[in-house]
């Protein structure tokens, strides 16, 4: 009993660090030095840090906030089913992307020549984003190295294309 009460104690105190990690790297690199963004417990972070000071967006539920804020002015985007809305938003006027078959759209728009990135799974843990509807290398924009929810998936998005 005092076994399980030791291990019992020893989870409850486990730092909130212990959640998974995914990288996200440039291209096709496997290089510390490239690594963008880390994305963990809900939040995209400058780099390979996980400090609290780095934290560039945070994800609750279905809205995405600038910096580690939950203010109503610090919202960026907002997602609804798989429709991405600016800022606090819910017009069809402010669709930024939609999400279909493993394409992000711009807009609300399914022609294929709104297609802003294709995202190609290269194994269980890679995921690969591509410009358009390439699948060369040369336009291979950024790459995960684990999987990512859709809602992580969109901040780190919008972290490549207006932070970074």
């Amino acid at each position: 009993m005092r076994i399980l009460l030791a291990l019992l104690s020893l989870f409850l105190f486990l730092p909130a660090s212990a959640g998974k990690e995914v990288r996200v790297y440039k291209g096709d690199s496997r290089y510390q030095s490239d690594i963008l963004f880390t994305v963990r417990d809900g939040k995209v972070y400058k780099g390979k840090s996980t400090y609290q000071s780095d934290i560039l967006l945070r994800i609750d539920k279905d809205v995405i906030y600038r910096g580690n804020s939950t203010y109503l002015s610090a919202i960026v985007l907002n997602i609804k089913d798989k429709t991405v809305y600016g800022g606090r938003s819910s017009l069809l006027s402010d669709i930024l992307w939609t999400m279909r078959d493993g394409a992000l759209y711009k807009g609300r728009s399914t022609y294929r020549s709104d297609i802003l990135a294709t995202l190609k799974d290269g194994s269980t843990q890679n995921v690969k984003v591509y410009r358009g509807t390439s699948s060369y290398r040369s336009d291979l924009l950024f790459t995960l190295d684990g999987p990512l929810t859709f809602q992580e998936f969109i901040a780190v998005w919008y972290a490549v294309n207006y932070i970074y």
